[in-house]
């Protein structure tokens, strides 16, 4: 059996066993003792467990971010049940493999909710995925919830369909603005054919042209892409001031600036949070050196964040993607107190009616909350550099923090 196929088969274990606490634990908090629990200090196996499911990207274009995030779930599921559960009873999550795709993400959504009767989802992980099943969700009345969707168009995706992932209005509002501040008056675009990529692009290009920038030349391509040295001749030809790249994977992000800079190219490069990841800066290598992007502050800064990356890191090695991992454990937190108000997991109208009224305190920040479409509010982003490769460690992931994007 492959490691891959453990970590997916340790998503769905569920502890079930006794306890005598009838809330949530705090999220982050070490699992209660025998003392503190009641007879056992866990979950009640007399009882039926809450059931939920999880659509994360395990394969496919999106596998280098979906495991982790699904991993980063599975923490949160083991510290509520060895703490004692919800009301008595035991959380299980069932995790199916979405791969970044609509049709796939419809799939496994079908066998979430037609086999397993699921009425309360944490995904998808990537916006396409998420908006191919959005409509299904919001006809039979699903909650579909978020960690790492980002597109604009998941904000008017239906009245079921929330997230804790940051609107990609507000991160190109934030790219847009940073390289107008930058001096940047024109830029090339090049982007990746998915909901995701193409949200961020659009949305940066909308703040830089209200501002007075130009777009001077736009290129796109296919996920299955491997060599992009003949768009990238056409955005040069241009002689943009900078160049934005949206990418859905961490290879096609990696390698769109290393044969950019092969190509001659010495400017500036601007991204979103995809281009930043290990693999990609792996593969971008020296080229990568400079480049900035707007992405979550990934120093978890709050007392749960630095408890919940202490377990992972401790559990799978240096989180990759602190902020989104820590977006996903969430998730699992907030469903958690939504099932102890509700104490049905059936019933996802209550569910969504817990969401829109609450207000969290969690691993990505402070009180924060939804507003009326579903979308986060109360996280904000930063400007990020990625370091010489001498100076990029898995500690620091391979860049500096700047600070907040500026507003011009």
């Amino acid at each position: 059996m492959s490691c891959k196929t453990l970590a997916f088969l340790a998503l769905t274990v569920v502890l079930l066993l006794a306890c005598g606490e009838q809330v949530a634990p705090t999220p982050g908090a070490e699992p209660a003792s025998t003392a503190a629990a009641g007879a056992s200090g866990q979950a009640d196996s007399s009882q039926e467990p809450f059931v939920i499911g999880a659509l994360d990207s395990l394969t496919g274009v999106g596998e280098s971010y979906g495991i982790p995030f699904s991993r980063s779930k599975l923490i949160a599921v083991e510290e509520i049940n060895a703490a004692g559960g919800i009301n008595g009873r035991s959380l299980k999550l069932i995790v199916e493999d979405s791969k970044c795709t609509s049709a796939d993400a419809i799939t496994a959504y079908k066998r979430l909710t037609d086999v397993e009767r699921v009425k309360i989802i944490l995904g998808a992980t990537c916006s396409g995925a998420t908006l191919g099943v959005a409509p299904l969700a919001e006809q039979e009345g699903v909650v579909l919830f978020s960690a790492s969707s980002t597109s604009p168009d998941i904000s008017d995706a239906g009245d079921y369909i929330f997230r804790t992932a940051i609107n990609s209005l507000k991160v190109g509002a934030d790219i847009g603005n940073t390289m107008w501040t930058d001096g940047i008056r024109a830029i090339g675009t090049i982007t990746e054919a998915t909901d995701y990529a193409e949200g961020a692009r659009r949305s940066a290009v909308l703040q830089f042209e209200k501002l007075g920038g130009v777009v001077v030349a736009a290129e796109s391509y296919p996920t299955e892409a491997i060599d992009f040295r003949t768009q990238l001749t056409k955005l040069l030809a241009e002689t943009p001031d900078a160049l934005l790249i949206a990418a859905q994977g961490e290879v096609s992000g990696g390698t769109i600036i290393k044969q950019v800079r092969e190509l001659g190219y010495e400017g500036p490069i601007y991204s979103e949070v995809v281009p930043t990841g290990a693999n990609s800066l792996d593969i971008a290598g020296e080229a990568a050196t400079g480049l900035k992007a707007v992405v979550p502050n990934p120093d978890l800064d709050t007392d749960i964040g630095r408890k919940f990356l202490d377990s992972f890191n401790a559990r799978f090695g240096i989180a990759p993607w602190p902020w989104f991992q820590g977006s996903a454990y969430d998730g699992v937190y907030i469903a958690a107190e939504c099932l102890r108000q509700t104490n049905d997991d059936q019933d996802a109208d209550g569910f969504r009616d817990c969401l829109y009224n609450l207000t969290w305190s969690g691993a990505i920040g402070d009180d924060y909350s939804f507003d009326a479409n579903g979308d986060v509010v109360g996280v904000s982003h930063v400007v990020i550099e990625v370091l010489p490769v001498a100076e990029r460690t898995a500690e620091n992931l391979g860049f500096r923090v700047l600070g907040a994007p500026a507003v011009p």
